[in-house]
């Protein structure tokens, strides 16, 4: 059984979108798909046709979000103490070309390219992973080799 890393606010959209789905849309969902089925023949029914396929699509969610808020394992990075890269640590790395880049190492629900969230389980993070400031980071990419130096470790 995989340990689920995630942030506090990672945690939290997974219990509201379990919630939202199961207190809210299922039911709403269910007295549709009810009330479609006491209208006669289901075959040509779409209310009732639709109604059953998004009702398995949303019980294959929560079933998903039940499982991986099961197996989280909560770590706030303001609580985290440390001179090296780990889970929470938001990095900024120097580039050979002298670009900075900044990076939130979170979890697998929380990756969000545009806010420069990236998985722990990624390359990047897991180069990352244990250096401190002044590293040397080497990452193998499609496109080659990417040699950065830690400049930064932040937990906020």
């Amino acid at each position: 059984m995989a340990v689920n890393y995630i942030t506090p606010s990672g945690f939290r959209k997974l219990q509201d979108e379990f919630k939202q789905l199961f207190h809210e849309e299922r039911p709403k969902l269910v007295e549709t798909v009810a009330w479609a089925a006491g209208n006669g023949d289901r075959s040509e029914n779409g209310d009732y046709i639709y109604g059953k396929k998004r009702l398995r699509e949303i019980d294959k969610r929560l079933k998903f979000l039940r499982d991986r808020i099961e197996k989280a394992q909560v770590v706030d990075p303001t609580q985290v103490k440390s001179e090296k890269v780990v889970f929470g640590a938001t990095v900024t790395i120097l580039d050979e070309d002298e670009r900075s880049k900044t990076y939130q190492i979170v979890g697998e629900d929380e990756i969000d390219p545009s806010s420069n969230k990236i998985s722990w389980k990624s390359p990047m993070a897991k180069a990352l992973m244990g250096k401190a400031v002044g590293d040397e980071v080497v990452v193998q990419r499609p496109s080659g080799e990417l040699v950065a130096e830690v400049t930064a470790i932040n937990y906020k």
